[in-house]
């Protein structure tokens, strides 16, 4: 009974993951399939190395959970196997007691199949309740074997299911085996690009790290610009604190708040730039802190707004093309290397409206995405579900 309970818990709980692990492993290789198109279009390319090795890294990561992840479903199949395996050893041995009871029915039966011995038998009963339980053994012989064979023949159904059940998981394990084998071939190629990318930067050192101040220009330049926006557009606002005065702002920022780990992603692509400072991995360089976070994603991709608000702002910052700002009452959120902007200053959004196309700067398709409680960044991966 408790290797029967295990294994109907462990096939519905593999049936409950299967489709978690069947979307998590459709977004990683969505991500892969996007970051590839992106490296080949910058391979011609040599102003693209300090990109590409993001790129790189980043897939990198995914080909490693996607390996750990078949890993897992192969220990989760092996368990299933061991399981099912004892569930079909207990089945033959009901199916082996059914099978040695029949047969000794079906013995007496052929013993006692002549009429006359029966009558002589009965005949012989020392009384009358002696000789009605003989003649109901007899009555009831028949009936026996009839409910013994239904229960072979079911007994012997239920191994078949059983067999044809671990036949499947077998197959279904080896083929998530050969595409783990796959996946580590892959992954060794990715990994010896990214070593390739590191000696071809500090082999150039001079001419990256000259791209690398211009990016940190760049990034430092943004950051004082959006948060000089955000303080202005909150002192116009009547307001000397990130709490915003109106009761309208207050009811949508409680709002916001209320969705935390449930906005939807503004795009469709992989995280190649995440929040806060970070060391850079060739030149160990502190680079200056990213208040969002940058998503690699397929040309033509569009930007949508996470949450309802009103634009505060479109700009265009240098390196970052044009830029849109959302006031969502107590927060804002900001979509930056955008072309193609379809809304203005004062317009009201609802979520999932299109804001603008992400463009193409440099070689690389991204976009860059924050979210601001008052005058204070936060991590969006921890907003957005």
């Amino acid at each position: 009974m408790a290797v029967l309970f295990l294994l109907c818990f462990c096939m519905g709980a593999h049936s409950q993951d299967t489709k978690v692990q069947e979307e998590r492993k459709a977004r990683l290789e969505r991500e892969i399939a996007i970051i590839d198109r992106q490296l080949a279009d910058n391979a011609s390319k040599s102003n693209t190395k300090l990109a590409d090795l993001n790129l790189i890294r980043k897939k990198v990561a995914n080909r490693k959970e996607l390996v750990a992840q078949s890993d897992r479903q192969i220990r989760k199949y092996n368990d299933e196997i061991y399981l099912t395996q004892l569930e079909i050893n207990k089945i033959n041995k009901r199916i082996e007691t059914l099978t040695e009871h029949y047969s000794k029915l079906v013995l007496s039966a052929y013993k006692n199949r002549d009429a006359r011995v029966w009558y002589m038998y009965m005949l012989a009963s020392d009384d009358l309740g002696q000789a009605m339980r003989r003649f109901g053994y007899f009555k009831n012989l028949s009936t026996q074997m009839k409910d013994e064979a239904r229960k072979v023949l079911q007994a012997r159904e239920e191994l078949e299911e059983e067999k044809e059940k671990l036949s499947k998981m077998k197959k279904e394990a080896e083929a998530v085996k050969a595409e783990r084998v796959k996946e580590l071939e892959s992954l060794r190629k990715d990994e010896a690009k990214a070593d390739n990318v590191v000696k071809q930067l500090k082999k150039d050192r001079k001419k990256y790290q000259s791209q690398l101040n211009s990016k940190k220009k760049e990034v430092q330049a943004l950051n004082r610009e959006i948060e000089r926006i955000i303080s202005s557009t909150m002192k116009k606002s009547g307001s000397t604190s990130s709490s915003r005065k109106t009761e309208v702002d207050t009811k949508l920022a409680a709002e916001f708040v209320k969705n935390k780990g449930k906005l939807p992603w503004p795009a469709d692509g992989a995280v190649v730039g995440r929040f806060g400072s970070h060391r850079h991995p060739v030149y160990d360089i502190v680079m200056p802190p990213n208040n969002g976070f940058d998503l690699a994603v397929a040309k033509g991709e569009e930007a949508k707004a996470v949450f309802d608000g009103v634009v505060r702002q479109v700009m265009v910052l240098p390196g970052y093309n044009q830029c849109v700002m959302v006031d969502h009452g107590d927060y804002f959120t900001l979509y930056c290397k955008l072309k193609n902007v379809k809304v203005k200053a004062d317009d009201k959004v609802k979520t999932g409206d299109v804001l603008g196309t992400v463009d193409t700067i440099n070689g690389q398709v991204q976009l860059h995405f924050e979210i601001w409680q008052g005058t204070k960044p936060q991590n969006p991966e921890s907003w957005l579900k």
